[in-house]
This record gives C-alpha cells, structure tokens and sequence, in this order.
C-alpha cells in the first residue's frame, strides 16, 4: 500500500457496497478505515460476512460516517432518493464523495449535490465502473480515429438481467419511494453513458421513449427502450433497451462510416482479468453478397487491477492530489455524471409524456 493512503468511509451496506470493499482493498492507495449502516448490529454482520479488518470502524448510523475526521473520502452505495440529502451532507463536512449510479432522482437533485461538492472543494465521482477499465481508453482509440472508423454514424446498446422472485419482492430498485427510476435508472444509466462516451460527451439534441414501457403494479419501470438523436437533422442516433425481464445481456454496437466495433459485456467484462472487443474495418460484401470482405478483428486488453479497484485508484489519486498537494477537483467526472442524469430525465420525461420527443 502506497503511503497516506485515501482512507475510505462506507455509507450502507448494499450488496454492491461488498464489492468495493475487495475494491478499496486492491487499490494500492486507499484503504477502509470505517462502515457504517442504520444500526450497530447490521454493520458488525455486513463486516463480520465480508471479513473486514478490525481495525475497520463501525458505526450504526450514517452520521457517524461523516464526523469521523479520519475519513477522508466516502462511498454511498443508497437508494437514489437518499442520495441528495447524504451526499450534501458529506460534502459539506469536507469528504470526497464517491456516489452509486444513478446519481439522483433527477438533475435537479444532482445539481445540489455538484454545487455542495464544489463549494467545498471535493470531488465527486459517480460509480461507472466500466468508464476505468482499459478497453475503454482501448476502444476510445479506434473511435476517435477518423481515417479507421470514421464518423460515428449508429450506436446501440442492451442492458439486461433476469433477477429472482425475490427481487421483485424485496429490492430497492423496484420501491418507487427507494429507486424510481427502476431499470431506466439502473441499467439504462449504462446504456446512455455509452452513448455520450462515444459521441465524445456531446449532448444528444433529442431524446423520445419507445411504446415498449413495462411498469410494474407500483409504478416502477421493469423495462423500457429509447432513442437518442445527434443533430439538427438527426445524423446519427442510438437506440438502447433496458430491462429486469430478460437474460443478461450487456451489448453495445458502435458504427462509424468506416468501420464498427462491437462486445458483449461492455458493463461487467466476462473474465476479470482481460476484456476483448471485435473492430471491423472497412467491411463490405464480396461478389453475389456471399460473404465479407472483411472479418472482425479480436482485440484482448488486459487489466492490472478490476475495473472497480481501477476506478477506486484513480478517485483516490484525484483525492490525494487535493489533499496532499492543494490540487483543484477533477471536473471531468461531475460534468460525465450530469450529462448522463439529463439525458436519463428526458428518456424519463418522454415516457411520463406518452413517448414525446423531448429537446435537450
């Protein structure tokens, strides 16, 4: 571990908050110093289960996270309708915030939470863990080579799982006082943030629903599909579909005039270790349509660290250089995360609308 590491609070204990746990535990600069949850008891099971160190602090309420002034940076793995109220609170307290996607119930809320982060001069990162993983950077460079893919005409995406009776039962994602949103909110987040990275975190100009909504009793989305517009003559688009209600799938197609490249798991890679994507180029169809003129190219990208204890070194750099040399907030990372949260309420205000074309 390097030395004066980031040390780490964790506000909940959401299974996803396990997952960081290993995380912060890889990243060579960071480090858990404290958990905290609504009770006492909760937190001491959540540690006993995952095996933290004892000397991991634990405390049974949030609050406690914050006061604690060896904390320097904090992980807030709640519902999306908690997050506003805690997420300000931290900031305000000088803590680095680390926030779970999506980042708020709307950019409103979000806002609040960037201004807090700003006037207190801490940064604020969402929890996209894919955004860290070195294919990412990998697959950034093929896009963004006009002479070998070209200009990006089409990009499209799934994002899907089929989870257990019980989620739907007992999950925040399904509570609409919990997480709204549903799966637009927790798997189309994916889908729109891939579109933004691949037309280089531009604004799309439109955003309209599909008539495809599934909602469930209690109003929330199980499933649903959209289309995102570039341009003022709509150029290029992307469609997207997300969803509680089908077999995992993780999809995403991005085609440019020259070339397209395409994978399968672009949100949670198949293999820990490496991640692979298949680039195109050129392609065209061979005399009487019988074939390809061109075969997709494999290209494997390995990874030191998994994409969460990637994304965890890199906050914790952002932060140490705060902290320890006086540097400026990253703004890279809110300015993703507000983009992604705009384009998410206008799909979300295009299915309240019947499926309108909403402007951006």
């Amino acid at each position: 571990m390097a030395d004066n590491p980031v040390r780490f609070g964790i506000i909940g204990c959401a299974a996803i908050a396990r997952k960081l746990c290993r995380a912060i535990a890889l990243a060579p600069n960071a480090t858990l110093h404290a958990l905290g949850s609504r009770s006492i008891e909760k937190a001491k099971s959540f540690a006993a289960a995952n095996r933290l160190s004892g000397a991991v602090k634990l405390y049974g309420s949030y609050g406690d996270v914050l006061d604690d002034p060896l904390v320097d940076a904090v992980y807030l793995p709640l519902p999306t309708s908690l997050h506003a109220a805690w997420a300000v609170s931290a900031a305000r307290r000088g803590k680095h915030v680390l926030l779970e996607k999506p980042t708020a119930v709307d950019a409103a809320e979000l806002d609040r939470i960037l201004e807090a982060c700003q006037a207190s001069g801490v940064q604020f990162m969402d929890g996209t863990m894919w955004l860290h993983h070195p294919r990412t950077e990998k697959m950034m460079e093929i896009v963004s080579d006009r002479g070998r893919f070209g200009e990006l005409k089409s990009i499209n995406s799934i994002s899907m799982f089929a989870p257990s009776r019980e989620f739907f039962e007992d999950n925040i994602r399904v509570k609409p006082d919990l997480d709204s949103l549903g799966a637009l909110g927790d798997l189309g987040w994916y889908c729109i943030g891939a579109f933004l990275w691949a037309a280089g975190f531009e604004l799309p100009s439109a955003a309209s629903a599909l008539p495809d909504v599934t909602h469930s009793s209690a109003g929330v989305i199980l499933s649903c599909s959209a289309v995102l517009y570039w341009g003022s003559a709509h150029e290029t688009a992307a469609t997207f579909h997300c969803s509680f209600l089908a077999h995992a799938s993780m999809d995403l197609a991005v085609v440019g005039s020259n070339g397209s490249l395409h994978l399968k798991d672009f949100t949670i890679p198949i293999e820990e270790g490496s991640a692979s994507f298949e680039f195109t180029p050129g392609a065209k169809f061979v005399d009487l349509h019988i074939g390809w003129s061109a075969k997709p190219e494999k290209v494997l990208v390995p990874a030191e660290l998994p994409q969460e204890a990637l994304m965890i070194r890199e906050f914790a750099s952002l932060v140490q250089g705060i902290r320890d040399s006086g540097r400026s907030p990253e703004s890279k990372w809110p300015e993703i995360s507000r983009k992604t949260q705009l384009v998410l309420d206008a799909v979300n205000k295009s299915i309240d609308g019947g499926c309108m074309l909403v402007h951006l």
